[in-house]
């Protein structure tokens, strides 16, 4: 194929001018692939100096070669042209007014009730407590025996609780956190001072005052020389704490299995008594099944509903409301707001 300096002269002057009439970036896309690249006119000129003569091969390659370049350059300079252009708009019809409300993300938060034992935990650990924590599958020598509940006990049948199959594991969905007070003694010389917060498990139907999954904390002293005194003491603390400085309680006689003698706690607030919890010494036969002298040490323990304690704090009057997870109800208490 015979190359002369016209086509050389006319294929640079094409792409020239493809060039410099590209009006956006696409366009100029095009350009390069029909004047720039491979497939170029320039570059099938190129192709064909194997077949001129020796003599002018140097010539054409050279005047090729300059096409080459100049075509390059220009295109180079109309690039940077078009994607100057390209930002400037960019930045004109997308630019962001910063006075502008803008879509804030709500962030997460704790439930009610982990705030809530958070706080009792807090408190009593500024006491000297320590918290304590168990399995909620105990076996129901833990939940049951070892706090003195005979086998014939209402609680120990299956429309109270939820036993765990197979049946000869003698395992339980634990009804009380006073395992965790067994486990306690057990592993633990006396003097112990512990807080015992958790989920327990109980055969109740949901309604506006029950749930068959709820939360309690316990509190569990044994030391030398306790006294009612102490248990009452550390109740009056308690509940100030929680509900205010005004607060006062009161123990009313009452039976439990664990404890001897036993009492129901109430607290006066916002013009009624309410029943809090229940409390008492603890029961000299529980202290023996956990290897500790009743001769030499003497303990107290109490256990209250979270929910409860919850609901009549803030005057909630529907246990749905805390077990439904509604994102509204946790608001209140500062989870997951902006």
């Amino acid at each position: 194929m015979a190359i002369s300096k016209e086509e050389i002269s006319a294929a640079q002057e094409a792409a020239l001018l493809a060039i410099s009439k590209s009006a956006n970036l696409e366009e100029l896309k095009v350009v390069k692939i029909e004047h720039v690249g491979d497939k170029s006119a320039v570059a099938k000129l190129n192709q064909g100096l194997g077949q001129l003569p020796p003599a002018d091969r140097a010539e054409f390659g050279k005047l090729i070669g300059t096409a080459k370049g100049i075509i390059a350059t220009k295109f180079d300079e109309k690039l940077v042209e078009l994607e100057k252009i390209r930002d400037t708009k960019v930045l004109l019809e997308e630019k962001v007014d910063v006075t502008l409300p803008s879509n804030r993300i709500v962030r997460g938060g704790l439930h009610p009730l982990t705030i809530l034992t958070n706080e009792i935990s807090d408190l009593f650990v500024g006491l000297g407590y320590n918290v304590a924590e168990g399995p909620e599958l105990e076996s129901e020598w833990l939940n049951f025996d070892a706090l003195n509940i005979p086998v014939d006990h209402p609680a120990r049948t299956m429309q109270d609780t939820f036993f765990v199959e197979p049946l000869d594991a003698r395992l339980v969905l634990r009804t009380h956190t006073s395992p965790v007070q067994i486990r306690t003694m057990l592993e633990n010389e006396p003097p112990i001072y512990v807080i015992c917060p958790g989920r327990t498990y109980r055969a109740d139907e949901l309604d506006a005052t029950h749930t068959p999954v709820f939360s309690q904390v316990e509190g569990l002293v044994v030391d030398k020389g306790i006294t009612m005194a102490d248990l009452k003491g550390t109740l009056d603390y308690f509940a100030r704490k929680m509900f205010g400085p005004e607060v006062k309680t009161r123990l009313r006689p009452s039976y439990f299995p664990f404890t001897e003698p036993s009492a129901e706690v109430d607290f006066y607030f916002n013009g009624r008594w309410v029943e809090w919890g229940g409390c008492g010494m603890v029961n000299p036969k529980v202290l023996q099944s956990c290897g500790i002298d009743t001769e030499v040490y003497s303990g107290f323990a109490f256990g209250m509903g979270l929910e409860r304690t919850l609901m009549v704090r803030h005057g909630i009057t529907d246990m749905h409301d805390i077990v439904e997870g509604d994102v509204r109800f946790s608001k209140a208490f500062g989870s997951g707001r902006l």
